[in-house]
């Protein structure tokens, strides 16, 4: 009996976990060298071995969060922050029992400025017993400790805004590396994510860094449409060492700047605009320049995927657009100007077009066609659903097993946002529907609980080495155009042949 937990040899040392219930359970083992001094700003070190036994009870500390008022809604609330965020949680069925179980590598979402893997909704002890899988969750440097360039500024300070996605790959080495003495197989090892996390996951797919240490992903509302250019991420430096009080040619001098100083100013930059921050940079060395055009090519050939979105994504950020209750149609079409550079002198003639092609596809489905409605669907489309689905396009040019889903789970809770927004799949895929804050929004009902473990299932034998399918569901083919077969997640689940497909198709001029 593990009267006091069990214990398993890594090569860095001894650590010794939980036990709860049929479920072991190791938090907050380092897969890096702390990120500090020195060291910020820089890429990611193996750990130092220590000796005796490490404590592996308790989640490390989380990397240091921006203010977002979404976060409490969700559920993404840390009990600590620090620099010191380098480490990654594990749950298994059977640690040393010799047996190689799939593995499941959860990277979580949060706008790159707020979120960890110690989330009360990733609590994968229900996936680990439903699947007999072993699933492990990570932290990665957030805002400017893991996404900030300052490369061409010429200060000192040598940074490429990509420290955190060495962080990812430092630790899906660790995974290769360690996995095994945790009953995983790191052979078979599927990475998925949600929002920041699914953008972070289709990097990794172009990036040769990555090769070989994914073999399966799940990607949950994010994709390359969502990475920057080094211009911008410039721009982003810029400001945020105007807020500090440093000139660009003394950017050396961040190194020095206090942890709380620099997320006041992360702050203050994300306060002017609507757009985050920070988010990948397509550099052209790590990250290929053009990431869309490397998928085409065949950067990640041979890695099965599960791509989707939520219908109506942007629900979820109603309440902080206080203009969007009384958007008329001027406002909507100056809105979606904005949306199409390149489509004229503002993107009017274009945006015109996508306002009429969204209205007369709503309306022949009797969908609302209201101002507010049709900008909603068509900024979902914009930052989540056009993106997902031509990265499924280009890759299943090469790798045919690629699966597309659309969530459209309503949450109908009073006083909760409402509709199929995004991240309200996230209790569905970890069967925290009980347990989480999301769960609330989505509802506790026992329908929920149905979809859920078909979500579960489904998410396990696709990981398991097959088509995603499980009792309940209709079956899922694999997506290529002109069908695009599309799971539709929903009370009642079925499959549809390209859903808004006139939608999809105004965007296909302006991704690639």
């Amino acid at each position: 009996m593990e009267t006091q937990g069990p214990v398993v040899e890594t090569q860095r040392g001894r650590v010794r976990g939980t036990v709860e219930g049929s479920v072991r359970v190791f938090r907050g083992i380092p897969f890096a060298k702390p990120p500090v001094g020195p060291q910020r700003f820089g890429a990611p070190e193996a750990p130092e071995p220590w000796p005796g036994v490490r404590d592996a009870t308790r989640f490390g500390p989380a990397s240091h969060q921006a203010s977002r008022p979404l976060a409490p809604i969700l559920g993404i609330l840390v009990d600590e922050e620090s620099e010191d965020c380098l480490t990654l949680n594990v749950w298994t069925p059977g640690p040393g029992d010799g047996t190689r179980r799939p593995v499941m590598v959860w990277i979580h979402g949060g706008a790159w400025v707020i979120g960890s893997g110690s989330e009360r909704t990733y609590d994968a002890s229900h996936l680990v017993r439903r699947g007999d899988v072993v699933v492990v969750t990570i932290n990665y440097r957030l805002g400017p400790f893991g996404f900030l360039r300052t490369r061409e500024l010429g200060g000192g300070l040598d940074a490429t805004g990509n420290e955190a996605m060495l962080d990812q790959v430092a630790a899906l080495e660790w995974v290769r590396d360690e996995i095994a003495a945790f009953g995983g197989d790191p052979g078979n090892v599927t990475v998925f994510g949600e929002s920041a996390g699914s953008v972070n996951i289709a990097c990794l797919l172009t990036m040769p860094r990555a090769r070989g240490l994914l073999h399966r992903a799940i990607l949950q509302s994010g994709s390359l449409n969502l990475t920057r250019p080094p211009s911008m991420a410039l721009d982003v430096a810029r400001q945020i060492l105007a807020e500090v009080g440093l000139a660009p040619e003394h950017a050396h001098r961040l190194r020095d700047v206090p942890a709380k100083d620099l997320m006041a100013a992360t702050n203050a930059v994300a306060g002017r605009s609507v757009i985050p921050p920070f988010s990948p940079v397509a550099d052209g060395e790590l990250i290929p320049a053009r990431p869309f055009a490397a998928i085409a090519e065949g950067s990640a050939r041979g890695v099965p995927l599960i791509v989707g979105t939520n219908l109506e994504e942007m629900k979820l950020y109603r309440f902080l657009d206080p203009l969007l209750e009384r958007l008329d149609e001027a406002a909507l079409l100056q809105r979606c100007g904005l949306l199409f550079p390149g489509a004229g002198p503002d993107g009017r003639a274009h945006a015109e077009r996508a306002v009429d092609t969204y209205r007369s596809a709503r309306r022949a489905r009797g969908e609302d066609a209201s101002a507010v409605e049709t900008w909603l669907a068509i900024s979902t489309d914009h930052v989540f659903r056009a993106g997902a689905l031509k990265l499924a396009e280009f890759h299943a040019r090469h790798t045919p097993e690629v699966f597309v889903y659309q969530f459209e789970w309503k949450g109908k809770e009073p006083g909760r946002p409402q509709g199929a927004i995004h991240a309200l799949e996230l209790p569905f895929v970890f069967g925290t529907l009980a347990t989480s804050e999301i769960g609330a929004i989505a509802g506790r009902t026992p329908a929920g609980r149905t979809l859920s473990a078909q979500m579960q299932d489904a998410w396990i034998a696709f990981v398991r080495g097959g088509p995603p399918r499980a009792a309940g569901l209709p079956e899922w083919p694999a997506y290529a155009p002109p069908r695009r077969a599309t799971m539709v997640l929903a009370d009642l689940p079925r499959l549809v042949d390209a859903p808004q497909e006139p939608e999809r198709a105004v965007w296909d001029a302006f991704l690639g």
